[in-house]
């Protein structure tokens, strides 16, 4: 019996929710509502109950976006899942402003990437410039060779002739 007990123990501490972050979004939402803007304390038994609420809200909606999916003959869920699954656990009141969320994390999603891929670009551009070896190009070129140190070893511990040491 004790074994049950502390297996169920291990999976209820990793489906918790960090409290952390539960602290943060109640607080915040809490200090919008307030009208004199006060810092509203919250008790620690309050925390919980926000977030074992939350952890039940997410299994359950999860559980509605899975039989959509699975409704769809499908095994991914998507956002659109998540937005019928919202409808049919009546809370379409929440749909408009998760599209709107969502559309705003893809354009940042998509502007990081961009940056992101403009960035590798520009210093692999840099690199892909010929070595050279006394002022005369390099005729092996630089693309199958791995860059080396001041000793003359690669990343690999390989020297100049490909042999690696074995110390």
């Amino acid at each position: 019996m004790a074994t049950a007990t502390v297996s169920e123990k291990v999976i209820g501490e990793a489906e918790e929710l960090p409290k952390a972050v539960v602290r943060r979004v109640v607080k915040e939402k809490l200090s919008q509502l307030s009208q004199d803007g006060a810092d509203i304390q919250v008790l620690k038994d309050s925390l919980s109950a926000f977030s074992e609420t939350s952890r039940i809200f997410i299994h359950y909606l999860s559980a509605t976006a899975n039989d959509i999916c699975k409704e769809s003959k499908r095994q991914t869920i998507n956002a659109e899942d998540v937005f019928k699954a919202l409808e049919e656990i009546e809370f379409p009141e929440f749909i408009a402003s998760l599209r709107t969320s969502l559309e705003e994390f893809k354009q940042k999603n998509t502007k990081r990437k961009s940056d992101s891929s403009k960035a590798k670009e520009a210093k692999k551009s840099k690199t892909d410039e010929p070595a050279t070896e006394n002022g005369e190009a390099n005729e092996k070129g630089n693309e199958d060779e791995n860059e080396v140190d001041e000793n003359g070893v690669d990343e690999n511990g390989a020297d100049e002739n490909g042999v690696a040491d074995t110390e």
